[in-house]
């Protein structure tokens, strides 16, 4: 069953399907990461029914977002949200898979990948049983060195690769991301609560970068009393925005 629903009132909408992958948490936290400028080039790796770009485009609408994902029912409804939203001449998409993105592109063909892989190796654990859920979950269709390699590919000398992850799989992530050619720079942890765990980690990395990491304040998704934090509600557009 399909769902409609607008990042916020005026804003731009977007469509998820029951059948699919939900959104969640970790894309609108992924959303805040990149640093946008009006005609920055992007790709989403993997964009499922295209969100993440959305929110992106909502908040810099100058950007020309191009999604790839593997699924072509989700690459459907992307297409049909970007028409809704009248941003059929700035959101392209490809049913494609990623790890054939050099049959698509010509090699630094974009400034900005952005990327909410699947978290968990195949054999971790039980699989969702659709193959859609599974797909979306588990890296049965492609890994984090996929993911990696891809975006040094597509991207520009001195591009930027911004993605999500499981705290539990930093070692992997960054282990990727030297291996494809992608320096990592940024990392943020991302915190229910100021006195819990971590339960994601948002990564940025460069192409052609030096060595030499950041690690930022966690971004806190809420209080003590248990309401959203100022920075949470900016990032799901419930009030002024104030992110980079």
């Amino acid at each position: 069953m399909e769902h409609w629903e607008r990042l916020k009132p005026g804003g731009y909408c977007f469509v998820y399907d029951d059948e699919l992958f939900p959104p969640g948490t970790d894309t609108f936290a992924l959303s805040s990461l990149p640093k946008l400028r009006p005609g920055l080039r992007t790709v989403d790796l993997g964009c499922g029914t295209g969100l993440l770009g959305l929110l992106l485009m909502q908040r810099q609408p100058g950007l020309r977002v191009t999604g790839v994902d593997i699924q072509p029912q989700a690459i459907r409804l992307a297409e049909r949200a970007a028409e809704e939203n009248g941003l059929g001449g700035q959101m392209t998409f490809y049913a494609a898979d990623l790890r054939e993105v050099k049959t698509l592109f010509p090699t630094g063909s974009f400034d900005l990948a952005v990327c909410n892989p699947p978290y968990y190796p195949p054999r971790s654990g039980a699989l969702a049983p659709s193959d859609t859920r599974r797909t979306a979950r588990a890296e049965v269709a492609c890994t984090l060195e996929d993911v990696c390699h891809a975006a040094a590919y597509l991207l520009r000398w001195g591009g930027r690769l911004c993605l999500v992850h499981k705290p539990e799989r930093l070692t992997d992530l960054l282990e990727a991301m030297r291996s494809g050619a992608m320096e990592p720079k940024r990392l943020r942890f991302v915190q229910v609560r100021a006195d819990r765990a971590p339960s994601l980690v948002l990564a940025e990395g460069c192409r052609g970068g030096k060595p030499g990491l950041t690690v930022e304040a966690p971004l806190i998704l809420q209080y003590p009393d248990g309401s959203p934090t100022a920075e949470l509600d900016a990032i799901y557009f419930r009030q002024q925005e104030d992110l980079p």
